[in-house]
């Protein structure tokens, strides 16, 4: 099955609140590809790899976020199946 692949931003109180963690925990255990990074805007960033509908589900499950997370905006944009294996934790930029 094609796979499928997004960047995404998010925007909101989503620093300092365990959002990087969420996400990690929830791409692994929908078996997606990808990374997760704060971004020195106070952002969060997430390149996602996967099956459109597991995709689909980490997205609905980031709109919510952790408990004390408060999310504005979640932007995706085209990315490109890279090869990546696995969820990983990337450094701040």
């Amino acid at each position: 099955m094609a796979r499928t692949a997004f960047l995404v931003t998010i925007t909101g109180r989503v620093q300092r609140v365990g959002f990087r963690a969420f996400v990690l925990q929830h791409g692994r255990e929908l078996g997606l590809d990808g990374w997760v990074r704060n971004r020195r805007d106070g952002s969060v960033e997430i390149a996602v790899i996967g099956e459109p509908e597991q995709v689909d589900l980490l997205m609905e499950r980031c709109g919510k976020g952790p408990l004390l997370a408060d999310v504005d905006d979640i932007t995706l944009s085209g990315g490109e199946d890279d090869g990546t294996t696995g969820f990983h934790e990337r450094p701040t930029i």
